[in-house]
């Protein structure tokens, strides 16, 4: 009989659960999902990192290649991220060219790298106008429901940290680069962006994490993407119901708070992965 209810009016079914400050799922309105994370899962790959959110499951793979700078900018290597939103994530996913959805969360993967500064992409010179490092992040969703940005940030984050790159000298005889695999070295993460997603349901309602079908039912949704020393490096909000400046606040709060716990996870993970 609820199933039914469910299925014929969503919405209703939405309201009786949040007039009772609590969602379909058993959370309440400000609980996030139980986050997992596993790093090193791609052996092939410079660093990677598995994340669950939930039950929407993000891998990421960062693969590292040698390139010439720009010009323009001679001291600077390239950090280039793509996220892929395969059908085999979701049945809302189409085979074929990416999805605006992806192309979206890509672009704003691209903005987080950027605004956070999380690599100094000075960091990825070798030789100034001659080499220099391209760092491919490549996020998959396996499982989709909802609120894949946050899990995206989290296992690039994750990735990152686990990135190890050779050494690499210039052959003064031949003038060519040559790597040397049995000296690695960590990136110089700079700063540790994370975001936290926010839906609003008839123009009144705040949760936080939302699933794929809160995603469907809500009239606006928010993105915060913080830094450890509590600065905003990013807001995307498309569209949707307004925020007052209260309700913006609260948003900006419940994100840092988030943001200590992921960071936090990270950090066991990589240290537990290390002993």
């Amino acid at each position: 009989m609820a199933a039914d209810f469910k299925t014929a009016q969503p919405v209703e079914y939405y309201r009786r659960f949040l007039k009772e400050d609590v969602r379909p799922d058993g959370r309440e309105l400000g609980e996030i999902r139980h986050t997992t994370l596993n790093i090193g899962s791609i052996t092939t790959a410079e660093g990677s990192a598995l994340v669950k959110l939930g039950n929407t499951t993000v891998i990421c793979g960062i693969k590292a290649e040698l390139c010439n700078p720009t010009a323009e900018e001679p001291k600077k290597g390239f950090v280039v991220p793509n996220v892929d939103l395969p059908p085999l994530c979701s049945p809302r996913f189409r085979p074929g060219p990416p999805s605006e959805q992806a192309q979206v969360v890509s672009q704003l993967m691209a903005d987080i790298i950027e605004n956070s500064g999380v690599v100094a992409l000075e960091d990825l010179c070798i030789v100034e106008g001659k080499l220099c490092w391209v760092l491919y992040c490549d996020m998959m969703c396996l499982d989709y429901d909802g609120n894949v940005v946050d899990a995206c940030v989290i296992s690039l984050l994750a990735a990152l940290k686990n990135v190890l790159l050779p050494e690499v000298t210039v052959s003064e005889e031949t003038g060519s680069p040559e790597t040397d695999m049995e000296k690695k070295l960590p990136l110089n993460i700079r700063k540790c962006p994370v975001a936290t997603t926010f839906g609003v349901f008839d123009d009144h309602y705040l949760f936080t994490d939302p699933t794929n079908e809160e995603e469907c039912l809500a009239t606006g949704v928010l993105t915060v993407v913080t830094t450890e020393d509590n600065k905003i490096c990013l807001m995307h909000k498309p569209g949707g119901t307004a925020l007052s400046e209260s309700r913006l606040q609260d948003c900006i709060n419940r994100a840092l708070t988030r943001a200590e716990e992921v960071r936090k996870l990270i950090d066991e993970t990589i240290n537990s992965v290390e002993r």
